[in-house]
């Protein structure tokens, strides 16, 4: 679960604009396969939560700025493959992740629509994504973003214009970063087996509310807005580091188990 809508600066009529390049083939849509089933979602969170307990050392903080009620979209860094999941399972209500196409292929595309995940296609415009992932924010749900686009070093040196967009066009929506530390040690990169026991922190910090321009459909709206975002999560994540003990933070540096 551990994607985001690709750099969608809006067109000419504040609709995600394409490609630009009439060569390329647009790949398959991928349609949900039946309904969200809140009921699965809310079993899978208390046997998944209590499971990566046991495996991990997860110390979660700042709970108390994620919203009991209303739209919210919650953005943070994106460093290892249990990102997603160790942010969904500690986000108290259900929460619609936005998640790479290439997740959803025979049966896990059905459990991945049925936990309410939106596929996006990377690297163009993807604007079923975006309609889906703003229905999310209209009927008051918990969106889930890795607005960097890809796993790295997880600084957020820039991010995609995607979450600029959704910020823009949910007018009062927050957007409560979360900063993960330690996840890209915890299951390194190629691996199947998680390290026992090793540190994670999920820091939640306080809410993040856009400030909405004249015209915010303008590209130059979309830009500013992306970058306000950015600098945000940015200093949430050093400011997560900064209190993280150095011996965890050395730990993660050297890849060490």
């Amino acid at each position: 679960m551990s994607a985001l809508v690709d750099d969608a600066r809006p067109g000419s009529h504040g609709e995600p604009s394409g490609s630009g390049h009439g060569g390329d083939r647009t790949p398959p849509r991928v349609r949900p396969v039946g309904q969200p089933k809140p009921w699965l979602y809310a079993v899978l969170r208390v046997i998944g939560g209590g499971l990566l307990r046991l495996i991990l050392d997860v110390r979660v903080s700042g709970s108390e700025h994620l919203p009991s009620a209303g739209p919210m979209i919650v953005a943070g860094n994106h460093r290892g493959v249990v990102d997603g999941p160790v942010v969904a399972m500690f986000v108290p209500r259900p929460m619609s992740f936005v998640a790479k196409a290439e997740l959803f292929v025979g049966p896990a595309a059905r459990l991945l629509t049925w936990l309410g995940q939106i596929p996006v296609h990377r690297g163009r415009p993807d604007r079923a994504a975006l309609r889906r992932a703003l229905e999310v924010l209209e009927s008051d749900g918990v969106l889930g973003l890795f607005p960097e686009g890809t796993r790295g070093a997880g600084a957020l040196d820039q991010v995609q214009h995607g979450i600029a967009y959704l910020a823009l066009h949910a007018p009062g929506c927050p957007i409560v970063p979360v900063a993960c530390l330690g996840t890209e040690v915890a299951l390194p990169n190629g691996s199947f087996r998680p390290r026992l026991r090793t540190r994670v922190d999920v820091v939640f910090g306080a809410p993040l509310h856009v400030r909405i321009p004249d015209n915010p459909r303008s590209r130059r709206a979309v830009a500013a807005a992306a970058e306000e975002i950015r600098a945000a999560l940015a200093e949430h994540v050093r400011a997560a580091e900064a209190i993280r003990p150095t011996s965890q933070v050395a730990r993660a540096g050297r890849g060490a188990p």
